[in-house]
């Protein structure tokens, strides 16, 4: 487990709803509840900027946070961020509070190696990650900041699984809890890219036949209109011939 450390400091509030919330968030505070560990939950509230600071951190997603309540340490893990749709403010955050002799399911970052060294590369291939994260299943203690995938042994058209990802001790994958058949994912492939060139030239060339085909049209129509018509003897000519 990495040594970074993360402290936020809380204050209790009482005064709860969408009004309240709507007020704090006026002031440049954060709304956050705190629940777990057999306890009730608590309503906090947390200031805008050192949050917005903290959730910079990528490890901050997946680490044992300190929140400093009235004095107090509460050890916790962010369960949920409502973020404002319309720009980078927070509108709400979850904490659970954690014991250390309690398992915790987490979501933990994947980091790729090795992408630009893997062989398949020589032969046309392009590394894809399928995965950004993964759910793991350990104590507080044992619980990893990210987990490695190496792929600088790749070749083409290979696959790392699940199975492939070197956990930390005590750090299991919650999606192999229920056995390898069936849940033993890609999380990156190495395959030459798809060429759809040939679709739009068909495309393209149906559109260029019927274009050909609108200008035969409308030429042979021209040179129709164009010729002159038979010269003919008229009624009057015939009768004074006559």
């Amino acid at each position: 487990m990495a040594s970074i450390k993360f402290e936020l400091e809380a204050t209790v509030r009482n005064d709860i709803g969408k009004g309240a919330s709507r007020r704090l968030r006026h002031a440049n505070k954060v709304p956050a509840v705190i629940y777990g560990a057999g306890e009730k939950p608590v309503s906090l509230t947390l200031d805008q900027n050192k949050v917005l600071h903290a959730l910079s951190h990528e490890a901050f997603y997946s680490h044992i946070l300190t929140l400093k309540i009235e004095n107090k340490g509460e050890k916790v893990v962010l369960k949920d961020v409502q973020r404002d749709p319309s720009n980078p403010r927070i509108h709400h955050m979850d904490f659970m509070r954690v014991k250390a002799d309690q398992k915790l399911h987490m979501h933990i970052p994947l980091h790729f190696i090795g992408d630009d060294k893997a062989p398949g590369l020589n032969e046309g291939g392009v590394v894809s990650h399928v995965m950004a994260d993964v759910e793991v299943s350990c104590l507080p203690a044992d619980l990893p900041e990210f987990l490695v995938v190496d792929t600088s042994n790749m070749q083409l058209d290979d696959a790392l699984h699940l199975t492939d990802i070197k956990l930390p001790k005590g750090v299991e994958l919650v999606a192999l809890s229920h056995g390898v058949e069936g849940h033993d994912l890609p999380v990156a492939t190495l395959h030459k890219p798809r060429i759809i060139e040939e679709e739009v030239v068909v495309v393209a060339e149906e559109e260029e036949g019927k274009e050909e085909a609108a200008a035969a049209g409308t030429e042979e129509k021209g040179e129709t209109e164009g010729k002159a018509k038979p010269e003919g003897k008229s009624k009057e000519d015939k009768g004074k011939k006559e």
